[in-house]
């Protein structure tokens, strides 16, 4: 379903700038991003065509179709809660039928959980890219012969090191199974003798077993660190999707303030335990940031990253103080959500209330 369609059928109910526009804390560099509500036309509702949102635009347009809003407000999904209270000057267009939502009556001691764990999510993906940054991979892979040792004088040398001492090339070593000790393998070297080497293939996950003739001299016990193997490929794998698919603009902007951690990230980390904190004191939403000038310092590098997580650490304690002096509810009305996710429709669509 095309946004113009929703548009021009008059069946979009709300449109508004989403992100950094609507809190305030847009940049020259800042995407525009948008969200919306929409009603499904009335045959498709009621019929085996239910759509309960739709994502244009990379992501950057996402629309949610009213009951699939009004199931996310029974969450106190922020993304939602937030959209519902956009700014006037970052709304496109609201329906009437909306402003009788009462977001006192959704929101919820849920929204501790809601937007502190959404909180902590950015901690972690600002922890994965300092990781990424302080400890880039080489873009060649390693391969199994790396994660090879070989004992030798009461202890053991790598595999690659062994090789090169005695002359020998990891395509004629035979390797065989060695009973009840796993991922150790006796060694057999022979550049005639038809052994598969370590392995047969750069891009392979695991070592090649070999057939060995009776009486063949073993030059040496072998071990394969195969768990250490498995996690470097991952994260080698994980790295180099992040490197292709990174936003560079922003990535750049990450290595100019020089502190090696995802700024916005943590921007993000502190405008959630903030908003918590307001909905556990005031029973509201402030999408517009009255602390927007702290939020951008963190955002332009002006603190290092150890400093943020343990200012992060306290304002999750101020949280967990104003929640367990909260009197919200539990959850949110679900008798009022589910009155209004029927009235708004029906209105919407002209039928008589039962």
């Amino acid at each position: 379903m095309e946004l113009q369609y929703l548009r021009n059928n008059r069946l979009l109910i709300l449109e508004a700038l989403s992100g950094s526009k609507a809190y305030g804390l847009d940049t020259p560099e800042s995407d525009m991003d948008f969200r919306g509500v929409f009603m499904l036309p009335r045959r498709q509702f009621y019929g085996l065509q239910y759509i309960p949102q739709i994502n244009l635009d990379n992501n950057n347009h996402m629309l949610y179709e009213w009951r699939r809003f009004v199931e996310l407000l029974s969450v106190n999904n922020p993304n939602i809660l937030e959209l519902l209270e956009t700014p006037a000057d970052a709304l496109i267009y609201k329906h009437p039928l909306l402003h009788q939502v009462d977001c006192s009556k959704i929101v919820s001691r849920q929204c501790k959980e809601t937007f502190g764990r959404f909180a902590l999510s950015q901690v972690k993906k600002a922890r994965g890219l300092n990781k990424k940054i302080v400890n880039p991979m080489d873009r060649e892979r390693k391969t199994v012969l790396d994660f090879c040792y070989v004992a030798h004088n009461g202890g053991s040398i790598s595999l690659r090191r062994f090789l090169q001492q005695n002359n020998m090339q990891q395509e004629y070593c035979g390797l065989v199974n060695i009973s009840n000790m796993q991922n150790v393998y006796a060694l057999y070297y022979g550049e005639d003798s038809g052994y598969k080497g370590i392995f047969q293939k750069s891009n392979s996950d695991d070592i090649s077993l070999s057939s060995i003739p009776k009486g063949a001299p073993q030059v040496a016990w072998m071990y394969f660190n195969k768990n250490g193997f498995s996690v470097y490929c991952r994260e080698y794998r994980e790295y180099w999707e992040w490197v292709e698919n990174r936003n560079e603009a922003r990535y750049q902007s990450t290595l100019h303030h020089g502190k090696n951690y995802d700024a916005k990230n943590m921007m993000h980390t502190f405008r959630l335990l903030e908003m918590a904190i307001e909905i556990a004191r005031h029973k509201k939403i402030v999408v517009r940031r009255p602390d927007a000038d702290f939020l951008l310092s963190i955002k332009k590098g002006a603190y290092d990253y150890e400093q943020l997580i343990e200012m992060a650490a306290a304002k999750y304690d101020e949280m967990e103080t104003a929640y367990a002096a909260s009197d919200l509810p539990d959850a949110p009305d679900s008798g009022y959500l589910n009155d209004l996710a029927y009235e708004i429709r029906a209105e919407f669509y002209g039928i008589k209330s039962d």
